[in-house]
């Protein structure tokens, strides 16, 4: 049942992670750093909402009886506990420059939230997955639900707190706050129906509607991305250029430098963008548009060789 258990906590997330890797068309994020944040929601976040869990449930387990004091830690102080453990991981990273929009965000906060549920599946799955039938019920629930659940309520909060990076320290910190809360009442609402036998299935459609929510938001992410990228290389670049770094298609650049002048143009454009939104580190950034602005025009400069 341990290698059962395991595999079955950890493929299915991998899939997921994989394919919310692949969600950001505009720009790739690091592999390296999805997988540090996942792997971080795993071990680190989970331990502390382990821990975080028993310290504030201790008391209601003497003043209350164990069914009441279980609901209770269930309903309220898990989605609490544990909402707050995978922020932590974000606290720590966000500022991260590879963190830098909202699309960003919504990938690294997803992966700490699937690495998240990936170990708190194999631990239903070890204790409760005792014959195939039960196995195969809660696989169903928790790969399909919850660990969506702990994915999209994690992504809520760092789709908001890296829109957000560049603002005020107090707008910050206010609508981290804020999406904190939002994360907590999703969690919240998805483990209030599932304490139920007649509200299972409302905890399903709950799960289904914040879905489209998130892909909703997510093609808007996409799409003002675009926006950002066309609007801050209008000056800087050819607008064919342009057309095929928003499109991926009829690029006018060599194969071997594509890459790489996809990556330096797109990493311009935010870094302009930047400057814009920006309340401090101006000088920062200015500096490292001078030298993207280099690169470019050097990729530029050789692919005009090599077609001349």
């Amino acid at each position: 049942m341990f290698v059962l258990s395991l595999l079955g906590a950890s493929v299915p997330m991998l899939i997921y992670l994989l394919l919310w890797w692949k969600f950001d068309k505009n720009a790739h994020e690091s592999v390296k750093l999805v997988l540090a944040h996942f792997v971080l929601g795993a071990t680190v976040a989970i331990v502390l909402g382990i821990i975080g869990s028993k310290i504030l449930s201790f008391p209601l387990f003497y003043l209350l009886s164990k069914e009441q004091a279980g609901l209770l830690t269930k309903v309220f102080i898990a989605p609490f506990v544990e909402e707050l453990s995978k922020a932590s991981i974000l606290f720590y990273t966000i500022n991260n420059k590879n963190i830098d929009n909202l699309t960003d965000g919504l990938i690294y906060g997803g992966a700490v939230g699937l690495g998240f549920g990936t170990t708190e599946n194999f631990i239903y799955f070890f204790l409760f997955g005792s014959t195939l039938k039960t196995f195969a019920l809660i696989f169903i629930l928790r790969t399909g639900f919850s660990a969506v659940m702990h994915a999209l309520a994690t992504a809520t909060l760092g789709g908001t707190m890296a829109i957000k990076k560049y603002s005020s320290k107090f707008e910050f910190i206010l609508f981290t706050i804020f999406a904190l809360l939002i994360a907590m009442l999703i969690h919240l609402g998805w483990n209030l129906c599932i304490s139920f036998t007649d509200t299972q299935l409302l905890g399903i459609i709950f799960i289904v509607f914040v879905v489209v929510v998130f892909i909703i938001t997510y093609s808007f992410s996409l799409k003002y991305e675009r926006k950002i990228i066309t609007n801050n290389l209008k000056q800087e670049i050819p607008e064919e250029y342009i057309k095929g770094i928003v499109f991926r298609e009829n690029l006018p650049i060599k194969k071997n430098v594509k890459k790489d002048f996809i990556k330096t143009a797109i990493l311009l454009a935010f870094k302009k963008h930047q400057v814009g939104i920006s309340m401090n580190n101006k000088d920062y950034y200015k500096n490292e548009i001078y030298k993207l602005r280099i690169k470019i025009s050097e990729l530029i400069k050789e692919n005009k060789q090599f077609y001349n």
